[in-house]
């Protein structure tokens, strides 16, 4: 598994240049035909539209990267926003800037400057998130040392399951490079009565802190 940055949620965002309507969308998405279905309605949706320009990431690594400019001059559109994305380092994601022309013309360093601005305000409304591997732990608790170690687990570790039955268990995430250290603890504020063992793997996932 590797670590990935992804966008939070859908975004949308929309500006005018020069009587130029430009409106700027990510979605988050895991596959190529999921990328495709939601270019696919836009396209449905905005069929009056002069562009529907589009670039798109997927994979851990962004293995799988396509754009393309819809008919604006080579090289002005697509290609810009992409550049956006990787200069986000986000992947699993498409990003659609829509354009009904104005009856300006903007020139190919206008149109580079519009659609990057489209990609990259609808990249900062979407917020991004870290995708960080992580050791899935599961461990019970006794009522008595619960207290110990809840503050503890919330603090550091996801909590996946928290069941509360004749005793407490409970199922986390912690980091890989934690999961030793996050164990000896436990074992420790339980005076070794509970000693948590591995069950899987999965991600963490983690928004990022807006720089101020």
């Amino acid at each position: 598994m590797d670590a990935f940055r992804t966008i939070a949620h859908a975004s949308e965002e929309e500006f005018v240049i020069n009587r130029s309507r430009f409106i700027g969308r990510c979605f988050p998405v895991q596959t190529e035909e999921e990328a495709l279905a939601h270019l696919a309605a836009l396209r449905k949706q905005h069929y009056d539209a002069t562009h529907n320009c589009y670039a798109y990431r997927i994979g851990t690594r962004g293995e799988t990267a396509r754009f393309s400019d819809d008919g604006e001059p080579s090289g002005t559109a697509g290609m810009p926003m992409m550049e956006v994305l990787t200069a986000n380092d986000v992947t699993n994601v498409l990003c659609v800037v829509t354009r009904y022309f104005g009856g300006i013309l903007l020139g190919a360093g206008g149109l580079v400057r519009a659609y990057s601005r489209g990609a990259a305000e609808a990249v900062r409304a979407a917020g991004v998130v870290h995708y960080t591997p992580g050791t899935a732990l599961e461990f019970t608790v006794d009522y008595a040392r619960y207290g110990a170690v809840e503050a503890f687990v919330r603090a550091n570790a996801e909590i996946d399951t928290l069941d509360f039955a004749e005793a407490v268990h409970l199922r986390v995430l912690v980091e890989n490079a934690e999961a030793d250290a996050f164990t000896a603890e436990i074992v420790e504020r339980t005076d070794g009565r509970s000693v948590p063992a591995h069950c899987g793997e999965g991600y963490l996932i983690r928004p990022e802190t807006p720089k101020s």
